[in-house]
C-alpha cells in the first residue's frame, strides 16, 4: 500500500466521519443539554439520596410513553404526564424516607407492567417500541431538540429559584424546617422538575439508561470534591463528556449509542472512586 492509499483512507474515513457528524448534531447538542440539567440535579439526587426515584418515575414515565404511543398521541407528553404523575404522589406521599421507597417499590412494577402491555398491543413499528427502553438520541428532529431545550429551561430556571432552600434541606432538613424553610413545598418542588428531567430523559435515552446521566455523574463529583460550586460543575461535565462522548465514539462505529454513554459514565465514576480511595489513603497514612 502506497503513502497515497494511507492517506485517501485516513482522510476520507475523516470525511466520511464528517458527513455523518453533520447529520447527528442535533443529537450532540440534545446529549450536551442532557448531561448538563442531568448533572445538576443529580447532585440533589444523591444529596436527598434519592437514586431509587429516579428509576421509579422513569418506570412511570415509560408507562406513559407507551400509552401515548398505542393512542397515536404526542410520546413525548405521554412520558411527561407519566413522569408527573409518578413524581407528584412520591413527593405527596413520601415525605419520609421508608414511605417513599414502599411508594416507589409499588409503582415501579406498576408502570413497567402498565409500559409492558401498551408495546404488546401496539402494531406499529418494531422500532418505536424499542426506543422507549434504550432512547432514539441517533434520531433527535429539530422540533424534538427544541422541546429539549425548552423544558430543560424551565428546568435550570426552577432549580435556580429554588437552589438555596433546596440545598439546606437536602443536607439537614431537621435545620431547615426549624429556620422555616418551607420543606414541604420545596420537595414538592424538586419532585415536579425531576420528573420533568426524567421524562426528557427516557425520550432521549430511554428507560433503562435514565441512571446513567442523572445519577452516576453527580455520584462521581460528589467522590472527588465536597465544594457547592465545584460538585454541581463537575457533575455537569461530567454528565456531557458521557453523554457527547458516547455520541462520538457510537457514530464511529458500529455499536448503538447506549452501550457508549453508560460504559463511559461508569469509567468516569470508576475514576473518581479511585482518585477518592488514593486521596483517603495518603490522609490516613500522614
Amino acid at each position: 500500500m502506497s503513502w497515497g492509499d494511507i492517506g485517501n483512507a485516513l482522510f476520507g474515513g475523516m470525511s466520511r466521519y464528517g458527513d455523518i457528524l453533520a447529520l447527528v448534531q442535533n443529537s450532540v447538542w440534545a446529549g450536551a443539554v442532557l448531561g448538563i440539567v442531568g448533572g445538576l440535579i443529580g447532585v440533589f439526587v444523591m444529596q436527598r439520596d434519592m437514586a431509587f426515584a429516579v428509576h421509579g418515575i422513569s418506570e412511570l414515565s415509560f408507562a406513559g410513553a407507551a400509552a401515548a404511543l398505542l393512542l397515536g398521541v404526542d410520546v413525548v407528553t405521554g412520558s411527561i404526564v407519566g413522569s408527573l404523575i409518578a413524581a407528584g404522589l412520591i413527593g405527596w406521599l413520601g415525605a419520609r424516607a421508608r414511605d417513599r421507597n414502599s411508594i416507589i417499590g409499588v409503582l415501579m412494577p406498576f408502570g413497567l407492567g402498565i409500559g409492558i402491555l401498551c408495546i404488546s398491543l401496539y402494531n406499529g413499528r418494531s422500532a418505536n417500541r424499542f426506543s422507549l427502553l434504550t432512547g432514539q438520541i441517533v434520531s433527535v428532529q429539530s422540533d424534538q431538540l427544541t422541546v429539549l431545550i425548552v423544558l430543560s429551561a424551565i428546568v435550570l430556571v426552577g432549580l435556580l429559584l429554588i437552589w438555596r432552600p433546596l440545598n439546606f434541606d437536602s443536607l439537614d432538613p431537621q435545620s431547615a424546617a426549624a429556620r422555616g424553610v418551607p420543606t414541604t413545598v420545596v420537595s414538592f418542588a424538586f419532585m415536579i422538575l425531576l420528573g420533568i428531567v426524567v421524562a426528557v430523559a427516557v425520550h432521549i435515552i430511554g428507560a433503562l439508561l435514565v441512571l446513567s446521566l442523572l445519577v452516576t455523574p453527580a455520584a462521581a463529583a460528589m467522590r472527588v470534591s465536597t465544594g457547592p460550586i465545584a460538585v454541581p460543575l463537575l457533575a455537569a461535565g461530567f454528565g456531557v463528556t458521557a453523554a457527547v462522548g458516547g455520541i462520538l465514539l457510537a457514530i464511529a462505529g458500529t455499536l448503538p449509542v447506549s452501550p457508549y454513554i453508560t460504559t463511559l459514565s461508569f469509567l468516569i465514576y470508576l475514576v473518581c472512586r479511585v482518585i477518592d480511595g488514593v486521596r483517603r489513603r495518603g490522609s490516613v497514612e500522614a
